[in-house]
């Protein structure tokens, strides 16, 4: 999986905001904020990782059991899936 390009993320005043850039203005006119796990697996994303890949990397990052995280990464890949972002 991967990000579609025209996107990058920034962090601002403590929170991390998506922005599109170019004509993905006019495509995704939302405003998309994300938690510091969030920003670490849209980074993961950029790279083209896998389901597989970010469950394991967050595993190494937080005490957190796998049931959980399995859970968490999949639900944020359904959410930017939903809105379009992979390529």
């Amino acid at each position: 999986m991967k990000i579609k390009s025209g996107f990058m993320i920034r962090e601002i005043a403590g929170q991390w905001i998506v922005v599109p850039l170019g004509s993905m203005v006019v495509e995704f006119n939302n405003i998309m904020t994300l938690s510091e796990s969030g920003a670490f697996l849209w980074h993961m994303l950029e790279q083209g990782a896998t389901e597989d890949d970010m469950v394991s990397a967050l595993l190494k990052e937080y005490d957190a059991s796998e049931a959980l995280v399995k859970s968490d990464v999949h639900a944020f890949i359904e959410s930017i899936a939903s809105k379009q972002l992979f390529e």
